[in-house]
């Protein structure tokens, strides 16, 4: 049973559930779209995604406590390291044209780390943190998938890119609603502003909003209509069961897996049940 919790604990605590999240995110994608899946786009999202949230989380542990490393920490540092050179190994694999939005989006993730703005980081900006996640995974899960094979963009495309963001703001409520008894004020969080109970009807708005953008899509799709409904009930549960002490496990695993459930919905729906309309 130790050994079993310490894997789950790894799993965890090296960032490879969220990169598994943020994959189930460009996958819905390229159902959505009916894109040619790359393995090299695949990879490079999978191992970057593990080394850049390894690299936010654990930057200034390494920096100031380099000497006092605990085992764990060590080898989650050696994992990133291999992650890092198997992301450099994808990136040279991508289209050239890919580059650019992946430098803009890698260089907000630095700046979101490394404090370059005095002592301040992006991070530190009052309410910019929940904006920046979003943005980064929706630039990643939408816009690299799809410029990988068109370079341009179509009035759907861009539809989903806003409900990809919003969406990663409403899951990441829960997480900021976790971390309100840690947080910096400065920060300027949604539940420090707002107060949790009306960060949370935010969320449900939001979540909302996105969901409506179906409706003015081009092309319509029952399948992704209906995961994304389910989805959105889950937010739903997921964010009215947030508190500020929460069980270990609730943000960093039960709700960094809703994409993981929804890709899987969409995927039964689109390719199993063959829901069309």
């Amino acid at each position: 049973m130790k050994i079993l919790r310490a894997i789950f604990n790894f799993y965890l605590d090296s960032s490879i559930h969220v990169a598994l999240a943020v994959c189930s995110l460009l996958y819905l994608t390229v159902f959505e779209y009916d894109l040619p899946l790359q393995w090299e786009l695949l990879g490079f999202i999978l191992f970057g995604t593990i080394s850049g949230y390894n690299f936010v989380k654990y930057a200034g542990v390494a920096r100031f406590h380099h000497r006092s490393l605990t085992d764990k920490l060590r080898v989650i540092q050696i994992f990133s390291l291999l992650c890092f050179g198997s992301m450099v190994f994808f990136i040279f694999q991508l289209p050239t044209r890919l580059y650019l939005p992946i430098g803009l989006l890698g260089l907000l993730t630095f700046l979101y780390a490394v404090p370059v703005l005095g002592k301040r980081t992006l991070r530190m900006l009052s309410g910019f943190k929940i904006f920046a996640v979003a943005l980064v995974w929706a630039g990643i899960t939408v816009i690299l998938p799809w410029y990988a094979v068109y370079e341009t963009f179509t009035h759907d495309v861009w539809l989903t890119f806003v409900q990809r963001f919003l969406i990663v703001i409403v899951l990441t409520i829960p997480f900021e609603i976790r971390d309100l008894r840690f947080d910096e004020s400065a920060l300027g969080t949604l539940p420090q502003k707002l107060g949790v109970n009306t960060s949370k009807w935010l969320g449900v708005v939001v979540m909302y909003a996105g969901f409506s953008m179906d409706l003015f899509k081009d092309e319509f799709s029952c399948a992704h209509s209906s995961a994304f409904a389910i989805t959105c009930f889950l937010c739903a549960l997921a964010l009215w069961g947030s508190k500020e002490i929460q069980k270990k496990y609730y943000a960093s695993f039960v709700v960094e897996g809703i994409p993981i459930v929804w890709v899987g919905l969409f995927y039964l729906l689109k390719y199993y049940f063959e829901i069309s309309c």
